[in-house]
């Protein structure tokens, strides 16, 4: 009996030793979205440096498919070892409430931290009468159903600021769905349609060019990267009006914890370094580093208020 309790002991001892070296080879991170898009742009601007302070390199292996269930699926079944990671966006809290899927992400993952926070850019066709937020209500209350606003994508978080915006405002506008930012910008550029809700780096190059109007974020503060633009909390005078389109890593459930809190500080570190700020900023994000008990709370409540305004909004994917 003694022998057994001592072993476990010794294991229990050993763990934070091991930890300690590592990574002792190269550290993968799942994007479950294609090269190019956001969350991959976000995964490669802190590769390098995150890469020097680990001493090991960080390998991002994109894989795509099915609003990013596959990728997310493969990191769920990776080992627990602190080889793999899923560095995901905000469709994370919101494809369990869309669609059957094989993972669980309360039980199949291991929160590491929120790494940036990036709003959702509410913009308006120039040539419109629309030049804030202000003016999208009274035209929709004005013209019921025929405001029409351009998101990329069934059940994305663009989809689902505008849903919520609509629950919030008792406004009727009509949701146009596009197969990603490009077209949506398009034809929003194009007069097709007045209204725009995209992330914001999809949007800022026009807004700045004088092509898009920029009326509003949807974070519930500011941007850092354009501090002009309000909030539509703020503008509307709404409390309870936020999408975070955020970015953030999750590892395998049962990954150690001393190398969950490794990864987490120097995620933290890295983002915080001037160049790597500058270069988040830049996309639109707003660097955070949480805590794993911060992000888990962020995956809880989100889980709450998505199935709240889905359920609410009628929202059905095909």
């Amino acid at each position: 009996m003694k022998k057994g309790l001592f072993l476990v002991l010794g294991l229990l001892a050993a763990i934070p030793a091991w930890a300690q070296d590592w990574p002792a080879k190269p550290v993968r991170f799942i994007v479950p979205y294609p090269p190019g898009g956001g969350t991959d742009v976000v995964a490669r601007i802190v590769q390098n440096r995150l890469s020097e302070a680990l001493g090991q390199t960080i390998v991002i292996e994109n894989r795509g498919g099915a609003g990013g269930a596959v990728g997310t699926e493969a990191a769920a079944k990776s080992a627990p070892d602190g080889y793999s990671f899923l560095f995901t966006l905000s469709s994370h809290t919101i494809n369990p409430l869309l669609y059957k899927l094989n993972y669980d992400v309360e039980r199949d993952f291991t929160p590491v931290t929120l790494i940036v926070s990036v709003p959702q850019l509410i913009a308006a066709y120039p040539g419109s009468p629309i030049h804030s937020m202000q003016d999208v209500v009274a035209q929709a209350k004005a013209h019921p159903g025929r405001l029409h606003f351009a998101s990329v994508g069934n059940g994305t978080p663009s989809h689902i600021a505008g849903e919520l915006l609509k629950l919030r405002t008792g406004i009727d506008i009509v949701h146009v769905p596009y197969k990603g930012g490009g077209p949506a910008v398009a034809d929003t550029l194009g007069g097709q349609v007045w209204l725009l809700i995209v992330t914001m780096p999809a949007a800022m190059s026009h807004v700045r060019a004088g092509k898009l109007r920029a009326l509003a974020v949807t974070t519930i503060r500011r941007n850092p990267g354009a501090p002009e633009i309000p909030t539509v909390a703020e503008a509307l005078k709404i409390q309870d009006y936020e999408v975070d389109s955020w970015y953030a890593m999750f590892a395998p459930a049962k990954t150690p914890p001393a190398i969950v809190a490794r990864m987490q500080k120097e995620i933290a570190h890295v983002i915080q370094l001037p160049d790597v700020k500058q270069k988040l900023l830049e996309q639109g994000g707003d660097p955070v580093g949480s805590t794993p008990e911060e992000l888990d709370r962020v995956v809880k409540a989100e889980l709450r208020k998505w199935a709240e305004v889905i359920r609410d909004a009628k929202i059905k994917v095909d």
